[in-house]
């Protein structure tokens, strides 16, 4: 499960052989979440809204480049949101 970004103590992964919908993972101190980066919904877990927040935000910013990810797997840091 590779890492792809970390900003705020909020950590960013995703797996390499995952089921539909396109996600990403999303770990904040005791909270666990998936979203959705085509609709930018939590799909399974919770998180607070701050952070869920800044997951969309970050999200929103690189969604093309985590679509493409997901479909080619070729997986790589992306910038944190500051």
């Amino acid at each position: 499960m590779p890492e792809i970004s970390r900003f705020l103590g909020i950590i960013i992964t995703m797996y390499f052989d995952e089921h539909n919908p396109p996600h990403f993972h999303i770990r904040y101190n005791e909270y666990r979440a998936s979203m959705s980066i085509k609709k930018l919904n939590i799909i399974s877990g919770s998180l607070p809204a701050k952070v869920r927040g800044l997951a969309e935000e970050w999200a929103e910013l690189h969604h093309d480049e985590l679509l493409k990810m997901w479909d080619t797997k070729d997986f790589h840091r992306v910038k944190p949101l500051v």
